[in-house]
């Protein structure tokens, strides 16, 4: 059976129109939809004993409670993402606790320089902690002001706009900070390290022979 990087290669890119290029990555195609694509079972929590916990290179490590976090400042974010399966979904508006904001609360060493974002049903995806510090990058409680369904993440997801959206991790159970990079459960199975939408960083050491339209035939928002 080919794995999903192999049958991405194999479909025809569409073409982005110039006047969407500015904001269309090049075998993006634009949809109202929001497609509901991940690995394994839609995991079922109860709030209470649900916690986010950050280990790594951190001088202390820290367990948050979900009324922890949600008492947090928060920030409301409106952005466009992009996913590798080709869909991109332009002014999506989220809520959540800038990732920076977060990071002050914590005893981070300085040796840390990459993050690896933990989540449920084993997933997990790797992440430059410089790539994290912007102003657009939340940890996400809400999607279009209402909370996040499940389907979408909820209770807490990652939302990091620049990068391909499985970099956007949902069900984030853990924040680990790293001296090294190590590759992720998409890195790992062959795509792309980093992931820039507008470089095309869709798959691992090979060409970029455009992804395949599989979001069409998924669920969807």
């Amino acid at each position: 059976m080919k794995t999903k990087a192999e049958r991405i290669k194999q479909m025809k890119a569409p073409e982005v129109p110039a006047e969407l290029s500015h904001r269309l990555p090049p075998g993006q195609v634009l949809t109202d939809r929001f497609p509901i694509l991940h690995e394994g079972e839609v995991p079922q929590y109860d709030i209470e004993a649900w916690s986010l916990q950050i280990f790594g290179e951190v001088e202390e490590k820290r367990i948050f409670t979900f009324a922890e976090l949600k008492s947090l400042p928060l920030t409301r974010v409106v952005c466009d993402i992009h996913c590798v399966t080709r869909w991109s979904k332009f002014d999506t508006a989220w809520e959540g606790i800038r990732f920076r904001d977060l990071l002050r609360l914590l005893k981070v060493k300085p040796e840390a320089k990459h993050v690896m974002i933990h989540a449920d049903n084993d997933y997990e995806t790797n992440v430059p902690l410089e790539d994290l510090m912007g102003d657009n990058v939340l940890l996400a409680f809400t999607y279009n002001g209402s909370p996040l369904t499940e389907k979408h993440g909820w209770p807490l997801r990652l939302v990091i706009p620049h990068l391909y959206f499985w970099k956007s991790a949902k069900w984030i159970r853990g924040i680990e900070f790293m001296k090294e990079d190590r590759p992720g459960f998409w890195e790992r199975n062959g795509f792309h390290n980093y992931a820039d939408p507008f470089k095309e960083m869709r798959f691992s050491g090979e060409a970029f022979d455009i992804p395949e339209d599989e979001w069409v035939r998924k669920d969807y928002d």
